[in-house]
């Protein structure tokens, strides 16, 4: 997994729920844990842009609710800076769902802008997103 070039807040704690932006029939994501993420002992795993969540369909279609999808955070509310010097944040905190651990989104396009950050980090997701920021 490649670093990205900003400093980022992780403030989507384990128990979030995170808005679906893809149309693979999720709705409504629990984030249940957060991969490649060192922490304290004692401390609640948290995620930011463009971090690898597992997930628990909360709201879908029924074949998906009740399962754990992997997935990607495209977008959260928390400004975060860029090395340039801009704050970036976004309206809502967003996911998109992947179907295999190389990164390729389950659903085939995605609703919303993602950023920039996702798509230097996940570049299978950025080809199918409409707007990078």
């Amino acid at each position: 997994m490649k670093a990205i070039k900003a400093s980022i807040p992780r403030l989507l704690p384990h128990g979030c729920r995170v808005v679906a932006c893809d149309n693979s029939g999720a709705r409504l994501l629990k984030i249940i844990s957060v991969k490649n993420v060192k922490g304290v002992k004692g401390r609640k795993p948290s995620a930011g842009i463009a971090d690898y969540v597992l997930a628990s369909v909360v709201e879908g279609k029924p074949d998906m609710r009740k399962t754990v999808v992997a997935a990607i955070i495209v977008r959260q509310k928390k400004a975060f800076r860029r090395l340039d010097g801009f704050h970036v944040k976004f309206e809502d905190n967003a996911a998109v769902v992947l179907k295999d651990e190389m990164g390729n989104p389950k659903g085939t396009m995605i609703k919303g802008p993602i950023a920039k950050e996702v798509s230097e980090r996940w570049p299978a997701v950025s080809k199918i997103a409409s707007l990078i920021v």
